[in-house]
């Protein structure tokens, strides 16, 4: 199986953070390297990723493209998985897309997530969502890759340029840049559980923010 680099932007997220490294502690294919991209923190977050274990990578400036991207730079491994500081990937979620990563001409991946911290029909009902978003997605021909749950060939991802320098969608505009050079795939077993605060502003501005994904918008609508 490859080796995979797990990739973190985090800005503020002391709070979510450890859970999330604690989940990558249970994974049964431990990545080569965990890098968490500290976006500009005003809490503890970097001193908690050095504690854990983590490569820390300071970002400064400009926003959550960058700071992808910086860590797409910093990794070393042929792989690259990425999730979010509020997420949890299941256990099985590295192993899942290094198996997926396996056949040849796949240049990225990507696979299902809900929330967590909810209901259990919500929990379900989100993951239902979730997939039937992507599935209509995925009919479009234009695959839905978020950076909560999605990897790719290190070498594919730089050669189609990267992270584009945009406020929003950046990681949904690098899974179109991939399927030019490869094939993208789905993984139906990389479950990464998301922090439910998304919806703190209720359901209509959550289903807003989707609709303007699917139309292609780019600016900063996930605020700063």
């Amino acid at each position: 199986m490859p080796d995979f680099t797990v990739v973190i932007p985090a800005r503020n997220e002391a709070a979510y953070l450890p859970l999330t490294l604690r989940a990558l502690e249970r994974q049964t294919l431990a990545p080569q390297e965990v890098i968490v991209v500290d976006h500009a923190s005003r809490d503890e977050t970097g001193a908690l990723a050095r504690a854990w274990g983590a490569r820390v990578v300071c970002c400064v400036g400009g926003g959550i493209a960058q700071a992808r991207q910086m860590g797409l730079d910093a990794a070393r491994t042929p792989w690259v998985a990425t999730t979010d500081a509020d997420s949890l990937p299941a256990p099985q979620w590295l192993a899942q897309l290094a198996h997926a990563a396996e056949v040849p001409g796949r240049v990225a991946l990507y696979g299902p997530m809900r929330f967590c911290g909810v209901s259990p029909s919500l929990r379900v009902a989100s993951e239902l969502g979730y997939s039937m978003f992507l599935r209509v997605c995925e009919l479009g021909g234009r695959p839905n890759l978020a950076g909560a749950n999605m990897a790719f060939s290190r070498q594919a991802a730089l050669l189609a340029g990267g992270y584009p320098d945009v406020e929003a969608y950046e990681d949904v505009l690098l899974g179109q840049a991939l399927l030019q050079l490869g094939e993208v795939a789905f993984v139906p077993g990389a479950l990464v559980e998301t922090s439910a605060r998304r919806l703190a502003g209720g359901w209509l501005p959550f289903l807003w923010r989707h609709a303007l994904n699917l139309s292609g918008h780019r600016r900063g609508y996930f605020g700063g």
